[in-house]
């Protein structure tokens, strides 16, 4: 399903369940719609179809065109729930096979959780994992939490909570940074130096629903 937007930047959103109704695939789908004009997005569909992952073998034609979305893609942006403390068999499998074609080679990558703290940490302990073998570049700044309600999607597949539209602009944004800015890397002053202290960010406020990247307060909106 293509999402065409007068943009220059893509966007390949990939969902790790199989279920088009799934919660995971309809903040996908609301990705798709409240994109900003400069991106363009691609929601994947795929993931039933894709054969299991064999090793040495010549990629079977949906794999061939997995591998075209994400070289064509500028970033990818996950959404997976858990599934017996890590993540879903099929999605992998996707990753396995996108591993061993090296297209994930300093791809920029985040994901979206929609469900509580403590519900998907073994899916997106192992999602990290996978993405650092395919040496990925995961932005930590575009990692949102944002726990959601079945009742909050509507008729059509999407999700209708404004708290969900507002963070997929925020991390789709840092997704467009990713490609027009250059990796910061830390002075060596700031790490040994005593005279340029390195200042550390503040916790997120204690009790808040939404958990962003380790280290960075709940954004005012969500307060």
């Amino acid at each position: 399903m293509l999402y065409k937007l007068s943009g220059m930047t893509s966007v390949l959103l990939v969902p790790g369940s199989t279920r088009d109704g799934a919660l995971h695939t309809a903040a996908l789908r609301t990705a798709a719609r409240f994109a900003p004009p400069e991106i363009t997005t691609r929601l994947y569909d795929g993931l039933r179809a894709l054969p299991a992952f064999a090793p040495g073998e010549e990629p079977p034609a949906e794999v061939v065109r997995l591998r075209a979305l994400v070289v064509e893609a500028d970033a990818i942006l996950f959404s997976t729930p858990e599934y017996a403390g890590s993540l879903p068999g099929s999605l992998k499998n996707l990753l396995d096979w996108l591993v061993d074609g090296g297209d994930l080679e300093g791809k920029p990558a985040a994901w979206l959780s929609v469900v509580g703290p403590g519900r998907d940490d073994g899916a997106r302990a192992a999602l990290e994992s996978v993405l650092g073998h395919g040496n990925a570049r995961l932005m930590e700044a575009g990692c949102v939490r944002l726990p959601l309600e079945m009742a909050s999607v509507d008729e059509a597949g999407f999700v209708t909570d404004e708290r969900l539209h507002v963070a997929l602009g925020d991390i789709l944004h840092v997704l467009i940074e990713a490609m027009v800015e250059a990796q910061p890397r830390q002075p060596s002053w700031q790490v040994h130096s005593s005279v340029y202290p390195v200042v550390a960010q503040r916790g997120a406020r204690p009790g808040s629903a939404y958990a962003g990247p380790s280290g960075q307060s709940a954004p005012d909106w969500l307060t």
